[in-house]
């Protein structure tokens, strides 16, 4: 099948599929004579593993791990596990930092409602020099 057809199956962009070629998360990809790109159900089947981690929170990165496992499930389950409580753990710290940067500004939008003079978010913004609230999670 072409890139076209394959884009279509997945749900993906072709420009998605020509970056996974890329960096190598999709593998098994031929080429005709004439050079173009052709797919199988194997390759539908990768994009769709790499999409369903995606969204489950792994980077590319910890996916090219995961689809390293996949031939063989049962030995590499130890690792799996190992990588998935990882997420776990990651996930629950940029769950916990979500919630407090939640909690102040809050705060803020509270301070606003009671003042007429001026703006505590902006002043917030102001005073905090690219450090604590704001910071990037």
């Amino acid at each position: 099948m072409k890139i076209g057809d394959l884009a279509k199956k997945a749900n993906v962009s072709v420009d998605t599929l020509r970056y996974y070629e890329k960096i190598g998360l999709l593998s098994g990809v031929q080429r005709t004579r004439s050079g173009y790109r052709s797919y199988s159900q194997h390759n539908v089947e990768q994009v769709k593993f790499i999409r369903n981690a995606q969204h489950s929170g792994f980077s590319l990165d910890e996916i090219t791990h995961l689809l390293s496992f996949r031939n063989a499930p049962v030995e590499a389950k130890p690792k799996v596990r190992k990588l998935a409580e990882e997420k776990v753990l990651d996930l629950s710290t940029r769950i916990d930092a979500l919630v407090l940067l939640r909690d102040e500004l809050n705060a803020l939008i509270d301070q606003c409602a009671k003042s007429d003079a001026y703006c505590p978010i902006i002043d917030n913004f102001n005073d905090k020099g690219g450090d604590g609230f704001g910071k990037e999670v």
